[in-house]
């Protein structure tokens, strides 16, 4: 499984990152393949490129905040979730996101 994320908060600091954090760690349990693009403070780090935008599964946003994603994601399967979700249970949020869209 190839998942890609995006994860966001409105201050764009801790939550960005903690959520960033715990998708990484449970994808890895899962032996699924990961990157997750923030979007905070210090803009867009990590950036999704359309070629792994591509060849991803699924994609799953954890954001609270708007994010782009009309033109950055046409045509592929997108999950949403919070940031807190993604935080408290990302593992939850990756088996909601396979199930759901996979």
């Amino acid at each position: 499984m190839n998942i890609l994320a995006v994860t966001a908060c409105p201050a764009g600091v801790a939550h960005t990152y903690m959520a960033k954090r715990a998708l990484e760690k449970a994808a890895k349990e899962k032996g699924y393949k990961i990157k997750v693009e923030t979007q905070g403070s210090m803009g867009i780090e990590n950036e999704l490129k359309e070629k792994e935008i591509n060849k991803a599964d699924v994609i799953i946003i954890a954001a609270d905040t708007k994010i782009e994603k009309a033109n950055r994601f046409m045509e592929k399967n997108v999950y949403e979730a919070s940031v807190s979700s993604a935080v408290k249970n990302a593992s939850k949020v990756i088996d909601s996101a396979t199930e759901e869209l996979a």
